[in-house]
């Protein structure tokens, strides 16, 4: 259901314009209102980078679905809002990590998506999906064999960082991270979990 979820408010309603943002915003959105005992539709505008008035269609959308509760402290997710951000929460995790050899931008964002290396084939794909929403590009890894490996290309991965991705995320066999870069933090993240979130898809269609 979480999947879907994001689909359908990321989605284009009718002979409309489609909205300025992904199922990566719609997820980035559930996690802030997931981790706060509410916020306003300012500050939610601003910790997603997005306008005002894109937000509204946001939240529109989102309590058109249930997931969203309004009080005076502002907006927080539903139990319905929490339940679709655990299930997904259950197969991707993300964390930020510093500039590395391996990665094409100041800020990095990493996102763990578990069991899906059967459906990595070059790398470029998860690349050009973090481009399209406005990241520097994006580094895949699989983490096979006791070590991680990047598709198609014969390189060591720096001991630093595979240290440093073991201890922040549960990794295990055929698992994969995508290293998302951008200018900013948020455009790497985003475009790490707009490559996350294609790959799910694909895992998971009936979330």
């Amino acid at each position: 259901m979480g999947f879907e979820a994001l689909e359908r408010v990321a989605s284009k309603i009718s002979a409309g314009r489609a909205p300025v943002y992904t199922a990566a915003h719609v997820l980035k959105a559930l996690e802030i209102l997931g981790s706060s005992e509410g916020v306003g539709r300012q500050g939610l505008a601003r910790l997603m980078g997005l306008g005002e008035g894109v937000v509204r269609t946001l939240v529109r959308r989102l309590r058109g679905e249930g997931f969203l509760k309004v009080s005076r402290k502002g907006m927080r997710l539903s139990e319905r809002g929490l339940q679709v951000l655990m299930d997904i929460k259950s197969i991707i995790s993300s964390m930020e990590l510093p500039e590395t050899e391996i990665t094409i931008g100041p800020h990095n964002h990493a996102v763990l998506v578990k069991g899906a290396a059967e459906l990595i084939r070059s790398g470029i794909e998860q690349r050009d999906v973090a481009i399209k929403v406005g990241a520097r590009g994006a580094t895949t890894l699989i983490y096979r064999g006791g070590g991680f490996q990047m598709p198609g290309v014969e390189i060591n991965i720096p001991t630093e960082i595979q240290v440093r991705l073991l201890e922040g995320f549960d990794v295990e066999e055929e698992d994969v991270i995508i290293i998302g870069a951008g200018e900013t933090p948020l455009t790497a993240e985003i475009g790490a979990k707009a490559a996350a979130l294609d790959l799910l898809k694909q895992i998971k269609p009936e979330l």
